[in-house]
């Protein structure tokens, strides 16, 4: 994903703010705004229980007898430090912190927190910290680490990543309520505090492992520690797949070309009869296939498409294809496309699984949508490296000089090439493809 000059972040953050106001002074616990559904019903803690600054995956691993027996130990724990006051959450600044008992995947969420000097707090995102809540004075003691930039960064991201410091300082006053609205899609993540813009179009970072991405679904909680802090209106919209994709291909272009006009195969070479045109889409013909490939070549670039897979679907990208050949031994690689979840899959090769440099390198599991539904993916490859985000999330980022060790032994003579064609190499499933744009990076 392409991240914009600060001026045109701002411009952007602004223009979607507006796009997705959501008025919180005409809501209360339980009467939230259109869409909304409320996590806190203002009169008790049902509906969440405790767990601390733990990987989400750890847990999500349990059995559900296991998993209950963990719930029910927190509990104690959270009715010694959060109580319900005048319908807001209040937490002591110790203990546990508050966690959903639902998962979540791509949503919005609003909420507002008022806290107190030299407090220390966030808000965990699939179970991830952390949307940063802290005393943004000197007198906070904490300048040296970046609280003097304010609140609304993901604090927890490596030095210098997109969105560790906020893009403006928008704290109010101690005393004051402060109004967070906070996107998410995959690891991808927008943040405005007070209305103001502090996190645009940035991923976060898997704190527990920064090799791999945040989990595809994961809880909400409210972090806290050091000082009383209290919330209320807390209100998340889950948003669907076709609204998902809208936001992370954005409204700007940026040097992206459409190389599929959505009409016929023109600029288009190879089997084309083995494929079909319609309503915008490019599809594989059933027990058809081959590899098409653009009739332009590309050294570095980037490619975003969409796709939707049918069960058993099976197809895959073709990087710096020669022309002729098995793109994924003759060309750089073949990035797989492919139904993860169908059982005639379930013992492949990790290298043979979506999102995987064919037989070389394996890709993240689990950020694939349900069968029937639009993804949308990024693909960049410079030099010899290449990257995958899939509905915002990376799940390859891999560099093929270094492969020594292949599939089955096989070898693959054109992972070394600098120039090629794009293209898909259909295997006879009907996989639909659209919105197919590529950027030179050459």
């Amino acid at each position: 994903m392409i991240f914009m000059r600060n001026v045109q972040k701002l411009s952007l953050a602004g223009a979607l703010a507006a796009f997705l106001a959501v008025d919180l002074s005409a809501a209360d616990a339980v009467n939230p705004p259109a869409g909304f559904k409320p996590l806190f019903n203002g009169q008790n803690l049902d509906g969440w229980w405790g767990a601390g600054t733990e990987d989400p995956r750890k847990w999500m691993a349990l059995s559900p007898e296991e998993f209950a027996k963990k719930r029910e130990a927190s509990i104690e724990d959270i009715r010694a430090h959060w109580r319900v006051e005048n319908g807001e959450l209040v937490n002591d600044g110790e203990g546990l912190y508050l966690t959903t008992d639902g998962n979540y995947g791509d949503y919005e969420l609003v909420l507002e927190y008022r806290t107190v000097p030299k407090a220390d707090s966030g808000v965990y995102l699939k179970g991830v910290p952390q949307v940063q809540i802290w005393d943004y004075t000197e007198e906070g003691g904490k300048w040296n680490i970046g609280a003097d930039k304010g609140s609304g960064g993901l604090w927890n991201n490596s030095a210098g990543a997109p969105g560790k410091d906020p893009l403006v300082l928008a704290d109010k006053p101690f005393g004051e309520w402060n109004k967070f609205r906070i996107i998410q899609v995959g690891s991808r993540t927008w943040v405005w505090l007070n209305d103001q813009p502090a996190v645009i179009n940035a991923i976060m970072e898997n704190y527990f492992d920064r090799k791999t991405p945040i989990p595809p679904a994961g809880p909400v909680q409210l972090q806290t520690h050091g000082g009383e802090i209290r919330w209320r209106n807390v209100f998340l919209r889950e948003i669907g797949a076709d609204e998902s994709n809208r936001l992370l291909r954005g409204p700007d272009p940026d040097g992206f070309k459409l190389v599929f006009n959505g009409r016929n195969l023109d600029g288009w070479d190879g089997p084309l009869n083995g494929y079909e045109v319609r309503d915008g889409i490019l599809a594989c013909k059933p027990h058809a296939g081959g590899t098409i490939f653009t009739k332009q070549e590309y050294g570095d670039f980037m490619v975003r498409l969409e796709f939707r897979l049918p069960p058993y679907g099976n197809n895959g990208l073709a990087i710096r294809y020669p022309g002729s050949g098995n793109t994924a031994y003759d060309g750089m690689c073949e990035l797989q496309v492919l139904d993860n979840s169908h059982p005639e899959y379930a013992s492949l090769d990790r290298r043979q699984y979506h999102g995987s440099a064919y037989g070389m390198v394996p890709a993240q599991r689990g950020y694939l949508r349900p069968v029937g539904q639009w993804n949308y993916q990024e693909v960049t490859v410079k030099g010899s490296t290449i990257k995958v985000e899939l509905n915002g999330s990376v799940i390859l980022d891999c560099d093929l000089s270094g492969v020594t060790e292949f599939m089955n032994g096989s070898a693959h003579p054109g992972k070394d090439l600098k120039r090629g064609h794009f293209g898909f190499a259909g295997h006879s499933s009907p996989v639909e493809f659209r919105n197919i744009a590529i950027k030179s990076l050459d």
